[in-house]
């Protein structure tokens, strides 16, 4: 079954978002990817992305703030490489056999018997925690959100790729993104909050990767790479999907990135969740108001996106790719994540906050109460989403 293809209407009959089928995406045609190859994404505005830049005083934007954002990508670009084709370093497919003996001093075929995959399964969680995940579900692999082809941007290494059909789950989890950094979106210390995220992605998966095959079994770590994380986390049960094209999660809102490890260990997948993401944002469209790119939609859902970088097919709000990989070029190469800052669903932990989340997932019956048009009104009139100056997040004021 295809992503919430069981939830493909509701009681009123009304189409759910999610729902639908979706032939494989192909890597290549990714934005990144195709800002390096596509000829329509190699004019002068784009080629600024991936170019030098002169560094000024602008606040958010200096040689200082760049060098933090550079500082955290670093164990991603030197040792993952999970936002390129993957199967590189931490995150390779297979290590060679006497390595992975070197180090589990198993005899060949041994293996850890798994009597209780449920067990297992929460033993796994609890490892990847441990390793600094926020979130963690088990998904049942599904062949459809797995690339077509790999496509690696800095070497233009295109092949074909497929995930074994004994790697019968997949482990997906969620790494937090600093609340404080997000806020001064779209500056370079915004850009430092998704790029630790995707260095500690890194680490996880590869950890978590080592942890398997020393028990015996077979793992692939992935980043961004192999196949697509948004709907593997919601089949996984870590959230839904919002207009911005983002998972929600309950916990974190969009304010999280996520990773998977495909496995041949035996697991118990989770189910997916449901806690009133899409009636919100069917009429919240703050994302939409405050994208800098007017990147995302103020209409209806609809199954067929406007570029050759969206995978068509679900039933869901769609963005503009292309207008939100321009904004980020006349960003001076920064990212943005406006989308994240202002969606009502991230906020930090507090006693008011985390109350409502506890309300959200053991109160459903509340959500009309909690996620109300009342709610956004005073979510805007308490400053939530509000930018914050770049000195304020470096104590400078």
């Amino acid at each position: 079954m295809g992503l919430l293809s069981s939830l493909a209407s509701g009681a009123n009959g009304k189409r759910k978002i999610g729902a639908g089928d979706a032939p494989r995406f192909d890597q290549r045609y990714t934005i990144y990817n195709r800002a390096t190859w596509d000829p329509s994404m190699q004019e002068d505005r784009h080629k600024s992305y991936y170019g030098n830049h002169v560094f000024g005083d602008r606040s958010g934007y200096t040689l200082e703030d760049w060098a933090f954002a550079m500082a955290c990508w670093n164990l991603e670009r030197r040792f993952g490489h999970g936002s390129l084709a993957g199967n590189e370093d931490l995150t390779r497919w297979e290590l060679p056999e006497d390595e992975v003996r070197k180090v589990s001093r198993l005899v060949p075929g041994e293996k850890w018997v798994v009597s209780d995959p449920a067990q297992m399964s929460k033993d796994v969680k609890r490892v990847t925690r441990f390793l600094g995940a926020c979130l963690v579900g088990i998904c049942r692999t599904d062949q459809r959100w797995v690339y077509s082809h790999r496509f690696h941007r800095i070497t233009s290494q295109y092949e074909s790729i497929e995930v074994p059909r004994d790697y019968q789950h997949a482990i997906v989890y969620a790494v937090e993104m600093d609340d404080k950094a997000i806020r001064t979106s779209p500056t370079y210390p915004a850009m430092a909050a998704a790029a630790k995220c995707y260095s500690d992605m890194v680490y996880v998966s590869g950890m978590l990767a080592h942890f398997i095959r020393t028990l015996g079994y077979r793992a692939i770590p992935c980043g961004n790479d192999t196949a697509l994380s948004i709907p593997m986390a919601i089949e996984a049960g870590l959230g839904e999907l919002g207009r911005h094209g983002q998972l929600i999660t309950q916990e974190f809102g969009p304010r999280i990135r996520l990773a998977k490890v495909f496995t041949d260990l035996p697991l118990v997948p989770d189910k997916p969740i449901e806690f009133g993401v899409a009636e919100f944002c069917s009429t919240c469209r703050r994302c939409a108001e405050n994208c800098p790119g007017q990147a995302i939609s103020f209409g209806e859902p609809t199954t067929e996106g406007p570029s050759v970088s969206n995978n068509n097919g679900i039933y869901k709000w769609y963005i503009n790719p292309e207008r939100c990989f321009e904004f980020w070029c006349r960003n001076e190469g920064g990212v943005c994540g406006n989308c994240v800052r202002v969606c009502p669903f991230n906020k930090p932990s507090g006693w008011l906050h985390d109350g409502a989340r506890f309300l959200a997932r053991n109160a459903p019956w509340l959500d009309p109460l909690l996620l109300s048009p009342l709610l956004l009104r005073l979510d805007k009139l308490f400053g939530y989403g509000k930018r914050m100056s770049v000195e304020q997040f470096w104590g400078r004021a």
